[in-house]
């Protein structure tokens, strides 16, 4: 029975799914453990699954700790987390969460730009203090009809895209491969993007080749009046040019849902008018969190039953 087979959850990510895995296996909670070497002394034979998320995977150590590992199930779509090569090299098998996070991290990406454009925080804050009464909020920046330019085509980014075209916006994007069948205008390299467009969205995936590939010749390039929106990770930007680019003026503003160093935010943005900032809550609703915990569960149960994975990454 899967009731004996240990899987090892890295840290607090869902209610929801903590009871699903409990209800089925043998649920090891990493969290609980103080001491990393009396959790493995206990626990490193009994371990045949991880589940992960976006902050916390299973990097070569761990993977190396335990014998028994066969599966990392990450309760997310990004698997950045995850040392692929140590995986392949021992058979491991690695699973994610794509498509049922889709539409609400492509929603909360159009929210961040009319929240920036529209300074809607800064409106709500207008009327709760009582400023109305003394005179009308100033004048913002129109959404409708901005030029869009999406860095990453893959499922995210063509939903960004979607949306985006609802707001009669010209889209354009950056990838690694071109996407001729769905009508966009392409940009070689990210720089040139940035240049035509008054909005830059990041959405593609977390690897060494996007790591800070919004740089600073990037946020030249996309200029005082444009504004950066980033919805994939943290690293993709570099978060201490971005502080600069911001307190300088040579970049327009930003919306950002993921950082650097998470849960820890740069200071220096929280005084600035222009930035609008989330706690990584991009995929963060309550269908798609469960949603998200049935597919990462239902990996689980495939895989030590013998049948196809729903969703493999490796």
């Amino acid at each position: 029975s899967m009731e004996s087979i240990g899987v090892l959850m890295m840290c607090p990510m869902s209610s929801y799914l903590e009871n699903e895995l409990q209800k089925r296996f043998n649920l090891i909670r990493f969290w609980n453990f103080q001491e990393k070497s009396v959790f493995l002394e206990t626990h490193r034979n009994s371990i045949g699954a991880v589940v992960g998320n976006a902050s916390t995977g299973a990097d070569a150590e761990l993977i190396n700790d335990l014998p028994k590992l066969e599966i990392i199930s990450s309760f997310s779509v990004g698997i950045d987390k995850i040392d692929l090569g140590k995986c392949k090299e021992k058979g491991i098998r690695v699973t994610n969460t794509p498509d049922v996070l889709t539409e609400d991290v492509a929603d909360v990406a159009i929210s961040l730009i009319l929240t920036l454009l529209r300074r809607l925080c800064e409106c709500d804050r207008y009327v709760r203090s009582g400023k109305w009464k003394y005179g009308d909020f100033q004048l913002t920046t129109k959404f409708s009809g901005k030029s869009v330019g999406i860095l990453g085509l893959g499922r995210i980014g063509t939903a960004i895209a979607k949306r985006a075209e609802a707001f009669s916006c010209p889209v354009s994007y950056y990838s690694r491969r071109v996407k001729p069948d769905l009508g966009y205008k392409y940009y070689p390299t990210v720089v040139e993007l940035a240049q035509n467009s008054d909005i830059l969205v990041v959405a593609c995936p977390l690897t060494d080749e996007t790591r800070h590939i919004v740089n600073r010749n990037v946020m030249d390039a996309l200029g005082a009046k444009g504004v950066l929106i980033n919805i994939g990770r943290g690293p993709h930007v570099d978060e201490q040019e971005l502080v600069n680019a911001l307190t300088e003026g040579r970049l327009g503003g930003a919306a950002l849902d993921v950082f650097e160093q998470e849960p820890h935010v740069p200071e220096e943005l929280f005084g600035l008018q222009n930035v609008v900032l989330l706690p990584h809550v991009g995929s963060g609703t309550v269908e798609t969190e469960n949603a998200m915990a049935d597919l990462v569960v239902a990996n689980l149960e495939a895989h030590f039953a013998g049948e196809s994975l729903l969703t493999p990454v490796v």
